[in-house]
């Protein structure tokens, strides 16, 4: 990451910064998942960007590595009958909500990556933090890693949606699987259009 905002607010006096972001808002199938992490105020580690913006290898080795040298750090899973019961945006909310209270180390100031959320502390919700902030980043990766993990079980179970390439996305395989079997209880969203209009036309095999 070229240039870091975190050491910004750090000049400003906020010497411990919190990070959180989430993976997996958009999925038709399984969990949202928000980590929260606390660097080091010295840490640096170039390689960490957005989770996007690099591979599933690189992710893996930077998970272990972002572990190894947090002060502190929480990832919260939500469940997809949770997010059907609060809606997407206020489950994401909880995740990041939870993970932060999950940190049990004091700290100064809260990053998130866009959004807002209920906190004592002081906190700014950045738009695209992910590639502005290393503490958003490293969040980004614990949350990518963890929700991919989930997915690939999730495919060893149901192959016939193809969970190990499409993360619950709704690619044409997904949404073809969707047509012929139905959503599946307890990983799909069924407050989500694609899933809710097939739900109720196929035989469910699952």
């Amino acid at each position: 990451m070229k240039n870091n905002i975190d050491q910004e607010y750090r000049s400003k006096g906020y010497l411990y910064i919190v990070g959180i972001d989430e993976a997996g808002r958009g999925p038709l199938a399984g969990p949202v998942v928000a980590s929260a992490v606390l660097l080091p105020p010295k840490y640096e580690n170039p390689l960490i960007d957005d989770s996007k913006k690099i591979t599933t290898k690189q992710r893996e080795q930077l998970a272990r590595e972002i572990k190894k040298h947090a002060l502190s750090y929480k990832i919260v899973v939500i469940e997809p009958k949770v997010i059907d019961e609060l809606n997407i945006y206020q489950a994401t909310k909880k995740a990041f909500e939870d993970a932060l209270n999950g940190i049990d180390v004091p700290f100064d100031m809260v990053l998130t990556d866009a959004m807002k959320i209920n906190t004592i502390h002081p906190y700014d919700p950045l738009i695209k933090g992910d590639a502005r902030s290393l503490s958003i980043a490293a969040a980004s990766i614990l949350a990518k890693v963890t929700r991919d993990e989930i997915m690939l079980e999730l495919d060893k179970k149901y192959p016939h949606y193809g969970f190990k390439d499409n993360k619950g996305y709704p690619t044409k395989k997904h949404l073809k699987a969707l047509e012929i079997y139905g959503p599946i209880k307890d990983v799909h969203r069924f407050s989500y259009k694609p899933v809710a209009k097939t739900q109720y036309q196929q035989l469910k095999l699952f």
